[in-house]
């Protein structure tokens, strides 16, 4: 479906975010790529207890 009046802000390249009213995008930041790669002590905390959880259900079901 085209519509021949287009109200969306055409700078949001997502459609997702051209729909959203500009108030809902005045408080997004773009995040540089180099800090999503970043590891943390909450993603090493995260592994450990899912490794921790899975070894666990694991020997309770063999056991």
């Amino acid at each position: 479906m085209r519509r021949s009046l287009v109200l969306t802000d055409e700078s949001a390249r997502h459609w997702f975010r051209r729909s959203l009213p500009p108030h809902v995008k005045r408080d997004i930041f773009p995040i540089p790529a180099e800090s999503l790669w970043r590891l943390t002590m909450d993603d090493v905390r995260g592994v450990a207890s899912t490794y921790v959880a899975v070894t666990l259900a694991v020997f309770a079901f063999i056991i």
